[in-house]
This record gives structure tokens, sequence and C-alpha cells, in this order.
């Protein structure tokens, strides 16, 4: 014997326009930056004087390691490129 759904408890139905505008706010949330300042950002001055004396990457790398900062040598060079004119 088959059963029959009554009318009351059919689904609510179903709109495109407002299903789509949640996906972008649920997709607009997940690309927020999540995460705070580098942990660079606190020896900037002194880094960018480091490189403008001609200090390397891996030189600047084991000065941060000097005052307990353990950086790849690959994230000094990146945050030099974004926060000097290098």
């Amino acid at each position: 014997m088959t059963r029959r759904v009554s009318r009351s408890r059919r689904e609510p139905t179903f709109d495109a326009a407002t299903e789509a505008a949640r996906l972008r706010a649920d997709t607009r949330d997940r690309r927020r930056v999540r995460y705070g300042g580098s942990r660079l950002d606190r020896f900037a001055r002194e880094l960018l004087a480091l490189r403008d004396q001609g200090a390397t990457t891996a030189e600047i790398q084991r000065w941060l390691r000097e005052r307990r900062v353990r950086v790849h040598h690959s994230t000094v060079a990146r945050w030099l490129r974004r926060r000097g004119d290098g």
C-alpha cells in the first residue's frame, strides 16, 4: 500500500534568487582573511634597514632567529617584497 503525503508536510517552495544570495554570502565569508599581521611586522624598521645595508634574506633570517623568531628565509624574502620597495 502506498502512503500519501499530506499537503501540510510539503517542503517550502524553492526560491533560486534567495538561495543564490545565501551562497554568495557564504562564499564571501569563506574568502575573508582570518589571520592577523605577520610576526615580522614587529621588526619592520630593523628588517628594512638590514635590507638597505645589503643583508641577504638568509642573514636576516639568522638575525630574527637570535630574537627567537623562527621563519624560513623565503618568508623573509616575501615580506620584504611586499613591505619594501624591492
